[in-house]
C-alpha cells in the first residue's frame, strides 16, 4: 500500500466515523444563471419544504453572494434535497455544516 492509498483509507475511515457521530450535513446551493428566479424558488421549496418566502431568500442569497446553505440535515436527507434540486440541473454540494 502506497502513502497516498494509506493516506485516502485513513481519510475515508475519520468520515465514517465523523458520519457514525451525526455531524449535520448541508446542501449548498450554487448561484444559476440558466433558470429564472421563479423555478429555482419552486424547485427549493419542492426539496426542502420551506415556505416561498424562505426559499426566495435562499434564492437571491445564492443569486448575490454565489452560494447558499439551503438544507441541514442528515447525509441520507441532504443527498435525497440535492437530488430533487440536481432534477432541473441546478448545480449543488454536499458537505459538513460546521457552525
Amino acid at each position: 500500500m502506497t502513502e497516498k492509498e494509506s493516506t485516502s483509507v485513513i481519510d475515508q475511515v475519520e468520515e465514517e466515523k465523523e458520519t457514525e457521530r451525526g455531524l449535520p450535513w448541508c446542501v449548498i446551493l450554487y448561484n444559476d444563471d440558466v433558470h429564472t428566479f421563479d423555478e429555482v424558488i419552486l424547485q427549493v421549496q419542492k426539496a426542502t419544504g420551506v415556505s416561498l418566502r424562505t426559499a426566495f431568500e435562499i434564492t437571491l442569497e445564492a443569486h448575490t453572494m454565489g452560494r447558499a446553505v439551503c438544507f441541514k440535515g442528515s447525509l441520507k436527507d441532504c443527498e435525497r434535497v440535492a437530488g430533487i434540486l440536481r432534477q432541473i440541473q441546478l448545480h449543488v454540494e454536499i458537505e459538513q455544516y460546521f457552525e
